[in-house]
């Protein structure tokens, strides 16, 4: 898909063509794609959305802001048995099985008294490029506290999101001629409290139809709403969480509170921030054995095919991939030499797997992109940033019931 446009103004968004195999060719059901044209387009994609990252770039709506920063979330849905946790109960945990290096933690939510929501975030900004947050979150899960509260349940749904956790320096201009950005696209998330569904619901009400103005000054009207509304007041109060864990748990738990205390402002009136693909270190600086790795054991803990499975996932096996590799030169031979492809352990969805040539001269990549969960980890971690996630073929991807 792709913006389209009018001069400077959006006017609407053209869908690719449907029934085209993985070769390119058309297929019996082949459909043109069509231009959808609109007064006002919301850009409503979700964290790092294809579409968003186009006209963000083209009307360079980031500039003077930070880089948007993410984590990724890694969650499984449980039944257990009656007893073990209360309705409504929440614990977050911060830490282990993550280093001191590393930003994130846990969370269980009691949804009801035997149905429970358990899962890692993991930030995307991390060192070592063989951290793999699916074998995390399986670890995080055989901690005595929590093995004591899911041992003898079943897991019944699995997904993984990425969530936007810059915060506020790192929200672009919401609006431009014909378009306006709002929830996570835009980056409308308290990170402290990984909350973003109220900003969601919020920053999608606007008056420019009504008002018959969709011209950039009338939607600008949007981005001063927001900016004097109890949205921005939730932002402020933690504009520099997320950017003071940039050199790991320990100085950010000092930052985090000196900036309750000073109403979010911590050491100094904003926190800079890089890219997290930028942390990522090349294999020859990364010190010691990689990660310890789960064993699963189908009970407790499980490979990430079978979590994938857990999450319903389901695209047209015959259509072009959604995962445009830039270049696989770079992939098999470059990537291979200097981070050992870290795709094959940041993916939550077992999308990236290196294969044997079949000269026996080394390996390849190999795509599973049915696989795929729809997290876009794979878009903002690689550390070339050569991978571009696209929509799929209509209708396709994870079917997330209860999540």
């Amino acid at each position: 898909m792709e913006v389209l446009y009018d001069g400077d103004r959006v006017v609407g968004v053209r869908a690719d063509d449907k029934g085209i195999d993985r070769n390119g060719d058309r297929k019996p059901n082949f459909q043109p794609g069509y231009d959808l044209k609109a007064k006002v387009t919301v850009f409503a994609e979700g964290p790092r959305g294809s579409l968003t990252k186009q006209l963000v770039e083209r009307m360079g709506l980031d500039h003077g802001c930070n880089p948007q920063v993410y984590t990724v979330g890694v969650k499984e849905l449980w039944e257990v048995p009656a007893g073990r946790i209360t309705r409504g109960q929440v614990i977050h945990t911060a830490g282990w099985p993550l280093t001191s290096r590393q930003f994130g933690g846990g969370f269980i939510y009691a949804l009801s008294d035997t149905r429970v929501s358990v899962g890692l975030v993991a930030g995307i900004d991390y060192e070592d490029p063989r951290f793999d947050p699916h074998n995390a979150f399986q670890l995080f899960k055989t901690h005595p506290r929590v093995k004591k509260i899911l041992e003898g349940g079943q897991m019944v749904r699995y997904g993984a999101k990425t969530i936007p956790e810059g915060g506020y320096f790192s929200v672009p201009r919401t609006v431009a001629e014909g378009a306006v950005i709002v929830g996570d696209s835009a980056g409308f998330l308290n990170s402290q409290r990984l909350k973003g569904i109220h900003m969601a619901m919020k920053t999608g009400m606007f008056e420019a139809l009504l008002a018959g103005d969709t011209s950039a000054a009338g939607l600008g009207k949007f981005e001063g709403r927001w900016r004097s509304s109890w949205v921005k007041e939730e932002l402020w109060k933690v504009r520099n969480y997320h950017q003071g864990f940039e050199r790991g748990f320990w100085q950010g738990s000092l930052h985090a509170a000196l900036q309750f205390v000073t109403g979010g402002r911590g050491l100094r009136a904003r926190y800079g921030a890089r890219p997290g693909h930028e942390h990522m270190k090349l294999l020859s600086e990364v010190a010691g054995e990689p990660f310890e790795r789960a064993k699963p054991d189908g009970k407790l803990t499980f490979d990430k095919l079978s979590d994938v499975f857990h999450s319903s996932t389901h695209h047209e096996e015959n259509q072009p991939s959604h995962l445009k590799i830039a270049d696989f030169d770079i992939c098999n031979n470059r990537c291979t030499r200097e981070y050992g492809n870290p795709c094959q352990y940041f993916c939550p969805a077992a999308v990236y797997e290196m294969e044997n040539k079949p000269d026996g001269s080394g390996k390849r990549l190999k795509l599973n992109p049915s696989n795929c969960v729809h997290c876009k980890t794979c878009d903002i971690a690689d550390p070339y940033q050569i991978i571009n996630w696209v929509c799929p073929e209509g209708g396709g991807g994870p079917h997330y019931d209860g999540m």
